[in-house]
């Protein structure tokens, strides 16, 4: 704040606590004088949530005391620590092999955020109410992050999450959707190839390619079952 503006925050903070108030010519000018040496890199208000007059009637309020200029300077430091502290640095567009200007650029938007010049950059925040609604049409439109030939050349080595892709693009029902009653495999689980030995009990349980008869069967009357529903 210029002198200026220091004098008329101190004939603000007048008009709320009088006991502020300096008669004396020489009294006013030292006053002047404090206030602008510690509130000088203060600004008087921004276009991002700050205002001197705010902090001194919010002061006036709560404290029986009157304020003083580190009261104002404190509450201004808050103010940048806390817009700093939801800032992440975004990527400048500044030419990456030039670290001169690359930090500048970086340097010059922390201040501006710092400052109340700029809003602080959230992207990296945890949010939460799902998507955007943009991000769900994107991903509607693309299908799939992995595209069809990365698909193909990854089928040998997945071979039950291509078979259940394949189902799918054929329109025949997707096997893994629903329990194998056979081998007990959970939804979306490849069924395991299991011998009953001559004692009676399970002999292996390496995942199978292609899914049980009884799976796809039961798959394929899930529809049905659910309109009777």
């Amino acid at each position: 704040m210029e002198r200026n503006e220091v004098a008329a925050v101190l004939a603000y903070i007048g008009r709320l606590d009088p006991r502020t108030i300096r008669t004396g010519t020489g009294e006013a000018r030292d006053q002047i004088a404090q206030w602008h040496e510690l509130l000088h890199d203060v600004p008087f208000t921004t276009d991002r949530g700050w205002d001197v007059r705010e902090t001194i009637r919010a002061h006036v309020l709560d404290s029986p005391y009157p304020i003083l200029p580190v009261d104002v300077a404190r509450k201004w430091r808050a103010y940048r620590r806390d817009r700093l502290d939801r800032h992440t640095d975004p990527t400048p567009v500044a030419d990456p092999d030039d670290p001169a200007a690359w930090q500048a650029e970086l340097l010059g938007t922390r201040h501006a955020v710092a400052a109340g010049a700029a809003a602080p950059s959230t992207h990296r925040q945890i949010t939460c109410g799902g998507p955007h609604p943009d991000v769900e049409a994107r991903l509607r439109a693309i299908g799939s992050c992995i595209l069809p030939a990365v698909r193909a050349q990854l089928a040998p080595y997945r071979p039950a999450r291509a078979a259940r892709e394949t189902a799918v693009a054929e329109g025949r029902p997707d096997a893994l959707s629903v329990r194998c009653r056979w081998c007990q495999a959970p939804e979306g689980e490849p069924c395991r190839s299991r011998r009953v030995g001559l004692d009676g009990r399970a002999r292996g349980n390496a995942p199978r390619a292609t899914p049980h008869p009884t799976r796809v069967d039961l798959a394929a009357a899930e529809p049905t079952r659910q309109r009777a529903a």
